[in-house]
């Protein structure tokens, strides 16, 4: 199968059709975004052309959750290097087709690499299709609506214009909430993720405002979670 990848209009136009249930998923996040950006003092021109550069959902509330004049820029860089970390770990699984693509095909594929498409392509790969234009198309896909409901959410926010404070901007804490459930893998994953959570609340408190509890608390539970699979091994 790897040998005859191909990289097709016709796997676009799938990619775009299969993903189009799934974006009705991310609309409400979407929104929330636009709201949460245009609480962060965001002007609608850079929360859509945050939204169209950035295209990561999670990384973007994390940032915006606590924005501020100057932008901590390192600290925030720094921390959505950590979440976006398993993105290193997707794109291997995605081999069969990716190695096989050249120039702008690679590059603008995995510019639009997200969840979801990722999910969608390695359910191709398993099914033994070849055409590595499916994971643009779906990225498309997603990408859109993305970049459209967040601007509407900003659109939304500056006629609620909700307060410091208000339970919608739980949504950074939220969406990251709600990554960990399907990374769940049972009682081996108590301790590493005990460790981080401490370190992170520790390192928050002595050092507010900033993003480094976030790099701190994924450093700490990634080495605790190595020494025990390593001790578990030997």
């Amino acid at each position: 199968m790897t040998d005859a990848v191909r990289f097709t209009r016709a796997g676009m136009r799938r990619g775009l059709r299969q993903a189009l249930p799934v974006s009705l998923g991310i609309l409400p996040f979407g929104i929330v975004t636009g709201v949460v950006a245009q609480g962060a003092g965001l002007s609608l021109a850079e929360t859509t052309l945050m939204s169209a550069t950035v295209f990561a959902g999670a990384s973007q509330l994390m940032a915006l959750g606590s924005w501020a004049h100057p932008a901590p820029v390192l600290g925030a860089t720094l921390a959505a290097l950590v979440v976006n970390l398993r993105l290193a770990l997707m794109g291997p699984a995605l081999a069969p087709w990716l190695d096989r693509l050249r120039g702008w095909r690679v590059w603008l594929t995995l510019f639009f690499l997200v969840d979801h498409g990722w999910a969608m392509a390695i359910t191709e790969i398993r099914a033994g299709r070849s055409d590595a234009g499916f994971l643009l198309g779906s990225g498309l896909a997603l990408w859109l609506p993305w970049v459209v409901t967040s601007a509407a959410g900003h659109l939304l926010g500056s006629l609620l214009r909700p307060p410091p404070g208000h339970p919608l901007f739980f949504a950074a804490l939220a969406a990251f909430i709600s990554l960990l459930v399907p990374l769940w893998r049972g009682r081996q994953d108590l301790l590493p993720w005990a460790v981080a959570a401490l370190v992170a609340l520790l390192v928050a408190r002595l050092l507010p405002g900033s993003y480094w509890h976030i790099v701190a608390g994924a450093l700490a539970g990634s080495l605790t979670g190595a020494l025990a699979e390593r001790r578990g091994a030997a």
